[in-house]
């Protein structure tokens, strides 16, 4: 060290005059500094300009300007990184080597050397204090070092009311921080709290808290009083709030330290006091779960598990976290009925009863439930293929479980799996992971209470695949009779018994179930219903219902036949009764108001009735109602709603010889129009076509309902006869409906959904309907209503169609098919 300048005796006015005097200046830019006036702060210089500056004040003065220097922006400091290296010391404050006007704040403060130490590296250490705010009005110089012209700002002390409450108000969060534990030397505080001067307090006080450049220098930048004060008390406010924070998690952590270690003391304590008292055993809930275990009847290779997990948990302290784990673990174990069954003797004909009770129709079904409960009388155990009730919705599959478990006297669960993605889903989670529960199977199993129920696995064919695994191939493990009886769910990590389960399962389609889940079930198929049948079952089970569920009785209403039929012929168009029974509830509802408000009487619901309670009809017989018309054929087709009708038309225009599909047809339909087409396009001699329409015509065909996809090789005939009509301009007969594929020969190929299609038919008010001749074995399943209502042509090829089809007039070009 070389030598130390000590403070000399000048007053504070002085300096002022001094600066006012002379008004160019040394200038020193600090790192994360700001300077204030009337605070003395020592500091460590080290670059060779602020070095300089200090010198040359010393040689004057002593009088430096100390700024700020302005934050970096994130894409100057990557440009600046790539041009210059970083500096390897990293001392602060530092002052840039490069200084510009828009590199530092041109608010800052003039300062008087107090002291000066040369240290050994070259570097300086000095003691300032700040005197007065200054504005720098022009960078003078900038090598070797910075000087700089400035003027003076000075700040105006206020004194009323508003402003001693604020200061009062700053020193009272200020007091309340150094309580909450905010360091702050012993000198600076017994300062603060003696100024009477508000900005020398606003001074201190800031210099004292955790503030970024930015928020220092805006209360520097500050010259009102008010508004200084006001800004501090927003600083000092955050700076209280963050104390009180870490004091409270600080506080929070320490209080659950002391409760294990207290747990810890006590539980050492109660082993010492048993042991002194003779008493064996431990802890009453061990002894429970100890006895409850004991009483579950579990296998014996998942009661060694149990006792093992059991004999874990002893051994650990109450607050481990894998304490609740395994006791969740074991109530899960003992909440399972390992050897609970609810099913008495089998009476097949009190089974039936129950059946017919239940459900109107559906003979060929309640036949074969039958068969199947006979077998399991017989054979004492469920040994079979899995039941796959697959039909539209609304047609009874869920509620016909319901009655065979009623008719097992068996409980009876309902798992619903639509839309399910994930496999644990169905096996469950491993133990591992947080929050793990058992699959969805073993939860059914644990609600039912019994390890035999009648266990429904509701829209089977709507299980979808993602990365969580394929949910539809775990349930080959839980519905496979031949491996059932030791199914592992994640979760448990013991076999269970599911070989007593009565598995049922439903769908609307059967095309999405994957092919080895499928193959273990045995289908069967629930059809649409006939108006009759439709009637039959709102009488005898929907308006019985509805009018429980509606506090009404046959004292006050009364739907009349005739109404009824007008319901599902007019406001109903669905293969099974879900729509009829709104229908009929919209009714009851509104009888149900009526009374409600004291209108008590006897409604009767007429024919006439039912537009008042419901509207204009949303259906009507829509072929009975059009004519026979050149190019438009009408087809049949399955959805998973049941039968549809299916309006196909044509028509022709200039142009190039294209086929026009529109419809949202899909891929196999598109394909179906083009071999029509072409069968078309091979038979101008046959059919009497002389031009050759494909040189300066485009042919466009449309299938009605374009928001609706359809896809399927059955309307075929339907495209060919529409094409057919259009080239040779003979009309169809508009109340015929048909189905059935075409090849390119013209042959008419065998298709499925043939009773779906001719229901369709029937509820459109079809007199006749066109199928193939290799579809005549499925008329066994049309009901006797039907067939007595339409007459039915089976055909073999496209002549056969045209003959019965076509309406032939003088102006058509087609002659007698061959």
């Amino acid at each position: 060290m070389n030598n130390i300048n000590h403070q000399q005796k000048i007053s504070r006015e002085d300096l002022i005059d001094q600066v006012k005097n002379n008004q160019n200046y040394p200038l020193v830019v600090l790192d994360n500094v700001v300077v204030f006036p009337r605070i003395i702060l020592p500091l460590l210089l080290e670059k060779k300009s602020s070095v300089l500056a200090v010198e040359q004040a010393m040689h004057q003065d002593r009088l430096v300007i100390f700024t700020a220097k302005k934050p970096i922006k994130s894409n100057e400091k990557k440009q600046e990184n790539k041009q210059k290296p970083k500096p390897e010391d990293k001392k602060t404050p530092k002052a840039e080597d490069l200084i510009s006007a828009d590199s530092i704040y041109s608010t800052a403060a003039i300062c008087h050397i107090a002291q000066m130490l040369r240290m050994p590296d070259g570097g300086v250490k000095i003691v300032i204090e700040g005197i007065e705010k200054i504005k720098i009005k022009e960078l003078v110089q900038t090598k070797p070092f910075a000087m700089a012209r400035i003027e003076l700002m000075p700040t105006f002390s206020q004194d009323n009311m508003e402003i001693r409450a604020l200061v009062r108000s700053v020193l009272s969060q200020f007091k309340e921080a150094i309580g909450l534990g905010k360091i702050v030397p012993l000198d600076i505080m017994v300062a603060v709290f003696n100024i009477s001067d508000p900005n020398q307090v606003v001074d201190l006080v800031v210099f004292n808290l955790d503030l970024k450049v930015q928020e220092r220098q805006k209360l520097l930048e500050t010259t009102d009083t008010k508004k200084r004060l006001e800004i501090l008390s927003k600083f000092l406010a955050k700076e209280v709030e963050i104390l009180k924070t870490g004091k409270k998690l600080q506080k929070a952590t320490s209080k659950n330290l002391g409760k294990m270690q207290k747990e810890v003391f006590l539980r050492e304590q109660l082993k010492n006091i048993e042991k002194e008292l003779g008493i064996k055993g431990g802890h009453s809930e061990m002894n429970d779960l100890k006895k409850k275990i004991k009483k579950a009847g579990m296998p014996k290779a998942v009661y060694k598990i149990a006792r093992k997990e059991l004999s874990r948990m002893r051994k650990m302290p109450s607050f481990a976290p894998e304490v609740s784990y395994i006791r969740t673990y074991l109530e899960w174990l003992l909440d399972l009925p390992w050897n609970k069954k609810t099913a008495g003797p089998l009476n097949i004909k009190k089974a039936g009863k129950i059946l017919n009770e239940d459900h109107w129709g559906l003979e060929k079904v309640k036949e074969r439930i039958l068969e199947y409960l006979a077998v399991q009388k017989m054979v004492g155990k469920i040994k079979g293929p899995i039941l796959c009730f697959a039909g539209p919705p609304g047609t009874g599959k869920t509620s016909i479980g319901k009655s065979i478990a009623r008719a097992l006297n068996r409980k009876f669960y309902h798992m619903s799996l639509g839309g399910m993605h994930d496999e644990a889903e169905i096996r469950g989670h491993r133990r591992t992971y947080v929050g793990s529960l058992p699959g969805r199977i073993i939860q059914g199993i644990k609600t039912a209470g019994t390890k035999n129920p009648v266990f429904m696995l509701d829209e089977i064919d709507k299980v979808g695949r993602d990365f969580r695994g394929d949910p539809s191939s775990a349930l080959l493990e839980a519905l496979d009779p031949e491996q059932n009886f030791e199914f592992s769910d994640h979760y448990l990590e013991v076999p269970f018994d599911l070989s007593d389960v009565m598995f049922i399962t439903t769908a609307n389609i059967l095309d999405t179930i994957p092919p080895a889940l499928r193959d273990r079930m045995e289908v069967i198929r629930f059809p649409g219903y006939t108006e009759e049948e439709k009637f039959q079952i709102a009488k005898k089970y929907l308006i019985p219902k509805l009018l429980g569920e509606h506090g009404l009785s046959r004292k006050y209403f009364d739907l009349k036949s005739r109404a009824l039929r007008i319901m599902i012929q007019d406001y109903t168009r669905e293969a099974g009764v879900r729509n009829l029974e709104r229908e009929i509830a919209k009714i009851a509802r509104k009888i149900t108001r009526k009374i409600a408000q004291g209108k008590k009487k006897k409604y009767i619901v007429s024919k006439n009735d039912i537009k008042k309670y419901l509207g204009p009809p949303g259906y009507h017989l829509v072929l009975s109602e059009k004519k026979d018309e050149i190019g438009v054929a009408t087809g049949l087709a399955w959805t998973e709603a049941g039968g549809e009708i299916l309006f196909v038309e044509s028509t022709r225009m200039p142009g190039k010889g294209k086929l026009l599909l529109t419809g949202s047809l899909g891929k196999v339909m598109r394909e179906s129009a083009t071999a029509a087409f072409s069968y078309a396009k091979s038979r101008i001699k046959e059919l009497n076509i002389k031009e050759k329409f494909w040189d300066n015509e485009d042919i466009h065909v449309h299938v009605p309902s374009g928001a609706i996809p359809k896809d399927g090789p059955s309307a075929g005939v339907a495209m060919a006869t529409c094409l057919i009509s259009l080239l040779t301009k003979c009309p169809v007969k508009h109340d015929l409906a048909m189905t059935g594929e075409v090849n390119l020969r013209g042959q008419v190929l065998e298709i499925g959904g043939i009773k779906e299609k001719v229901l369709a038919a029937h509820r459109a008010g079809a007199k006749t309907v066109i199928l193939p001749k290799e579809n005549k074995k499925n008329m066994d399943d049309i009901t006797k209503e039907v067939k007595d209502s339409l007459k039915f042509i089976f055909v073999e090829n496209m002549d056969q169609v045209l003959r019965h089809v076509l309406v032939k007039e003088r102006e058509c070009s087609v002659g007698e098919a061959k």
